[in-house]
């Protein structure tokens, strides 16, 4: 298995959507929209523009995944003080439902995920994750000049 920190990365992740997926596909969430709704929790009205930036989802993406949601009677979109031109977007009681199955299931893969590692080891995980978090989204995808850093 490879070590580097680009594949332990991608690997996690996509175990992770797996295992999401799994536990969500009867009640027929599809790609994207667990990532939607788990954002919705704490931010119920916001824009699509707001969702996109919150979920890391290009524009046109989400639009489809919102589009899929709204058939799936999950969400509605609404405008706010007469603004023909940006729709927020609301949970509606069945997307409600949906959203507490994905944070169900997204407390059960952490609780999974972090078996047998102490909260010290936890915390100095997430400490240095974080600060990879904002070297990456600092420099964005250009070239730094920094072949093989490892500060």
């Amino acid at each position: 298995m490879d070590t580097s920190l680009h594949y332990l990365t991608m690997a996690n992740q996509m175990l992770i959507q797996k295992r999401l997926l799994e536990r969500v596909k009867a009640s027929g969430l599809t790609l994207g929209q667990p990532k939607v709704l788990d954002y919705l929790k704490d931010h119920d009205g916001a824009s699509q523009k707001e969702i996109a930036a919150g979920c890391l989802i290009e524009a046109g993406s989400l639009t489809s995944i919102l589009n899929r949601m709204e058939e799936k009677n999950l969400i509605e979109r609404r405008m706010l003080n007469g603004n023909r031109r940006t729709f927020h977007i609301f949970m509606t009681e069945s997307g409600k439902k949906s959203q507490k199955l994905v944070e169900e299931v997204f407390r059960e893969i952490e609780t999974t995920a972090w078996k047998d590692i102490s909260p010290e080891e936890a915390e100095a995980f997430m400490a240095v994750y974080h600060k990879i978090y904002k070297n990456l989204s600092e420099t964005g995808c250009e070239h730094t000049g920094k072949e093989g850093s490892n500060k």
